[in-house]
């Protein structure tokens, strides 16, 4: 074992040499340092245990350094000649440049969201998609002395005196090619219905929102967005719902505009909880309010009704309303509004359009016309054709101006919490009517009609039905004049839509899962006045509605 050992001396004793002489990295240098070391010892060790003498040992010593200084020098021309000096970059550096790298990697990945469960694009987290599905199934039963369709012809064809012709449900008084009266007062009606709502808002900035929503529907009822099932598997076409850009530049002010949703605190009294609106609105709040329990607010706005093309004249609606969120302690939230409408160029008068030596109407004329396009049934119209036309078509046109004012109070009550307690009221007066000035505009001697309207309605329960075995319960009391609103934006459901009408509303919904209901109503009405603006005359319209929806929400 002795010559073995003895054979590993030089090389051992030379790298210990080289050590000391080679110029190295620092983290090399302690390396060959500790080897160096290492190696010496064991020399010593085998001096020490007789393997070795000490003048062999030092002479070997003597000849490893002779060897590495000669490879020192040797090597030194040819790194010269050949290769690329590398700077030494000391271990601090190299610390450093890793953690910066590290960190912009790390940044990277944050912001990106590298390996996070359910990660999502960053548009996305500006891009908010929801959506409704309602599968309503509808019972309309009519009462049995109502009158037939037959019977609102002849009284809306009824001469009154030296009055024109008058009616409130034009559309019952309709009758086809024949001259067979072909409205439905009468025979019960069953029918399913389908209703599917997709919006998509967009956060553009901090202060700007863009929104759309797509609606199933009809282009010519802007009151409702249910669609009949029952048209030979034809598909359904989806309309634009909403289209609208929201600024909110400083937290106590925002405006609206385009096709806008409803901006007033209302109940469907006065605006169908299914209109929008085409045009701008603005709401602002108390500059530097802090209580939020005491926010007063100012609402404006103008939405153009029909464009002025020359031929037709321009309609307008423009309104304000003042109110008040008010919460007086934690179980109480009481919100006030009071409103002020005016409509521009809507109603009707007799047209001077018409040239009676040739009997033929001029390019504007019908232009007083409130079209099938716009109303439902209630308001007071008339025929604004000239006393001189022939024609069999007739143009109703509305008899009163309209100017509502009305007063919205809610409350939401968490007294016996978690059964909410809710209720709400809205009061409404057409200042417009007036019966001197009906006669003047239009030749009609007005005997009866109204303009007021009250809504009256409390609910029990959660104060929104999400989650599974939420539940609630409501009765709601109404009654709206013949021209206390305009017919064709109040809602459209009860009484088969429209005004002059009167009865009660029962309602109770279920959560069957999270954002999955059941819902039940049952809607009485009847008529206020004659729907044939025939005083004294028994022809009370009377309709009962039940409808069973299934409500889904994503």
């Amino acid at each position: 074992m002795r010559p073995n050992k003895l054979k590993l001396l030089p090389a051992l004793i030379g790298l210990a040499c080289a050590a000391g002489l080679t110029s190295a990295h620092a983290d090399e240098r302690e390396s060959l340092e500790a080897l160096r070391q290492t190696t010496l010892s064991l020399i010593q060790t085998l001096v020490d245990s007789g393997v070795l003498t000490k003048e062999k040992a030092e002479a070997l010593l003597a000849q490893a350094k002779e060897r590495a200084a000669t490879a020192t020098a040797a090597a030194q021309p040819a790194a010269a000649a050949s290769s690329v000096r590398v700077p030494y970059v000391p271990q601090v550096v190299r610390d450093q440049i890793r953690n910066e790298i590290k960190e912009e990697v790390l940044a990277q990945a944050r912001e990106e969201r590298w390996g996070v469960p359910n990660a999502k694009a960053d548009w996305t987290e500006h891009i908010k998609i929801d959506g409704d599905l309602r599968l309503r199934h509808q019972l309309d039963q009519f009462g049995n002395g109502n009158p037939t369709g037959t019977d609102f012809i002849v009284g809306a064809f009824t001469p009154r005196g030296t009055s024109t012709f008058a009616t409130r449900a034009p559309d019952f008084a309709t009758f086809n090619s024949a001259g067979v009266a072909n409205a439905n007062t009468t025979e019960d009606r069953s029918r399913t219905r389908l209703r599917l709502r997709l919006g998509v808002t967009g956060k553009v900035t901090d202060g700007v929102t863009a929104g759309v929503r797509l609606a199933t529907g009809s282009a010519t009822d802007r009151v409702s967005t249910n669609q009949t099932l029952g048209q030979d598997f034809n598909k359904y076409t989806l309309y634009v719902d909403r289209a609208y850009v929201k600024l909110d530049p400083v937290p106590w002010f925002s405006f609206s505009g385009g096709r806008i949703p409803n901006p007033w605190f209302s109940t469907d009294l006065v605006w169908s909880e299914n209109l929008n609106f085409e045009g701008v609105a603005a709401t602002a709040k108390w500059p530097g309010m802090t209580d939020p329990s005491f926010a007063p607010f100012l609402t404006v706005g103008a939405f153009p009704v029909r464009e002025d093309t020359g031929s037709r004249r321009g309609r307008w609606l423009r309104g304000a309303q003042l109110g008040l969120q008010w919460q007086p302690d934690p179980a109480a939230r009481l919100k006030f509004g009071l409103a002020r409408y005016s409509y521009a160029g809507i109603e009707g008068q007799v047209d001077d359009d018409y040239d009676t030596s040739t009997l033929t109407p001029g390019a504007t004329y019908g232009r007083y016309e409130y079209g099938s396009g716009l109303r439902q049934k209630g308001n007071t119209v008339f025929a604004t054709n000239n006393p001189a036309d022939p024609s069999a078509t007739v143009y109703w046109g509305l008899a009163s101006k309209f100017e509502p004012l009305a007063l919205t109070v809610a409350g939401e009550f968490s007294w016996f919490n978690p059964v909410m307690v809710m209720f709400s009221a809205d009061f409404v007066t057409n200042t417009a009517f007036d019966r001197n000035e009906i006669f003047r505009r239009t030749g009609l001697q007005l005997e009866d009609g109204s303009k007021t309207g009250t809504l009256l309605r409390v609910a029990f329960g959660a104060s929104e039905v999400r989650a599974k075995g939420d539940w609630q319960a409501s009765l709601t009391w109404r009654r709206l004049g013949s021209d206390a609103v305009l017919d064709g934006f109040t809602d459209s459901d009860f009484g088969l839509g429209g005004t002059n009408n009167k009865g009660y509303v029962l309602g109770f919904t279920y959560g069957l899962d999270k954002d999955l209901n059941l819902a039940l109503r049952y809607l009485s009405s009847r008529t206020i006045d004659s729907p044939r603006v025939l005083p004294g005359t028994d022809d009370t319209f009377k309709v009962n509605s039940l409808q069973v929806d299934l409500n889904v929400r994503f």
